[in-house]
């Protein structure tokens, strides 16, 4: 009796380990850009840009993927940062701008806080080649203080969102505006206008000398009728009363 009662548990244990590893793993919990940024509270503006542009489900894609290669590292504007914005900038933006706007806070890579001390600038973004200067975004870090210029603005790294192996997410203070769609090209000044050349038109100088001509010739002119009355007054004189 004693060795079938130690017969059944050796059984039972080697059918329980069995099981506990044919049976599946729990499904690790993985959280979306969308929800990450909705327990910020305050970033309503950005994630409808993230959602308009499909830009949402690319990250969550990514996010996603068991054992990410170099993770995501993204800038999230408040809502009080959008409205330092003009009225009517983001309506003012085409849907490629829309999305080279949003594509401008995502970095392909994971950046810890400390790591922006050592970034080499400027920064690589997902909105395009940084080589070309028209996405330019470089950092500045100083202990825990870290700014990002874009070329068209200044904005710092208020606080962390969000921080594990797979992504970073930073608040910032202000929209960063990349210098291709926000930046002003300078208007060459016209070149002057050259007169066109008109021969039948006298000059100024020439007028002039018309001038003086005519009234040289009109003064001649009485000059010698006054002589002709004179010498005529002075014959009458002598023979007239002959």
């Amino acid at each position: 009796m004693r060795n079938f009662s130690f017969v059944f548990l050796v059984i039972f244990f080697f059918i329980d380990e069995t099981l506990a590893q044919i049976a599946p793993a729990p499904p690790v919990k993985v959280d979306n850009i969308t929800s990450i940024l909705e327990k910020g509270g305050q970033f309503t503006t950005f994630i409808k840009l993230l959602k308009a542009t499909q830009v949402a489900d690319q990250l969550n894609n990514e996010l996603s993927t068991p054992n990410p290669n170099d993770g995501l590292t993204i800038f999230a504007p408040s809502d009080n940062a959008f409205s330092g914005l003009k009225i009517g900038t983001l309506n003012s933006l085409s849907d490629r701008e829309k999305l080279q706007l949003v594509q401008f806070h995502i970095l392909p890579t994971l950046m810890s806080t400390s790591q922006f001390q050592t970034a080499s600038n400027p920064l690589r973004t997902q909105a395009g080649d940084v080589e070309g200067g028209e996405f330019p975004l470089n950092v500045t870090a100083t202990g825990n203080q870290v700014n990002l210029t874009t070329g068209v603005v200044n904005a710092t790294v208020e606080n962390t969102v969000y921080s594990d192996r797979r992504i970073a997410v930073y608040q910032v203070d202000r929209v960063l505006l990349p210098l291709k769609i926000f930046g002003t090209t300078p208007v060459p000044a016209p070149a002057p206008e050259v007169p066109d050349k008109d021969d039948s038109v006298p000059s100024p100088k020439a007028s002039k000398g018309a001038d003086t001509d005519s009234s040289g010739a009109v003064s001649l002119k009485s000059d010698s009728m006054a002589m002709l009355s004179f010498g005529f007054a002075v014959f009458w004189t002598i023979f007239g009363g002959l």
